[in-house]
């Protein structure tokens, strides 16, 4: 297994209204993912306000992690203006095992 980092940033416009309506949902199924997700968290902007999100996963491959990205429900909302998906290398504090 790989690590991805999923790059997200929000539409400028709706993206904080789609993203507050769709949270719950995200969170569920940021759980329901388990062990797959290493750490998330969104991205804020001047005003503390969430601006995209920052999701790293475990994944077999590239197509694997641009599959699971693809269900995230900010995605299906159409939260994001960009969706960047990189493969990703823990140097520092990595926990044991990863």
């Amino acid at each position: 297994m790989s690590l991805f980092a999923i790059i997200c940033t929000d539409k400028p416009e709706e993206g904080l209204r789609l993203r507050k309506e769709n949270r719950p949902k995200h969170l569920k199924w940021l759980e329901d993912l388990g062990n797959t997700v290493v750490a998330a968290g969104p991205f804020l902007d001047e005003e503390g306000n969430p601006s995209g999100s920052l999701i790293i996963i475990t994944a077999c491959s590239l197509d694997k992690a641009r599959e699971i990205a693809a269900q995230d429900p900010y995605a299906q909302a159409g939260v994001f203006e960009h969706v960047e998906i990189r493969p990703w290398k823990w140097l520092i504090n990595k926990p044991a095992g990863l």
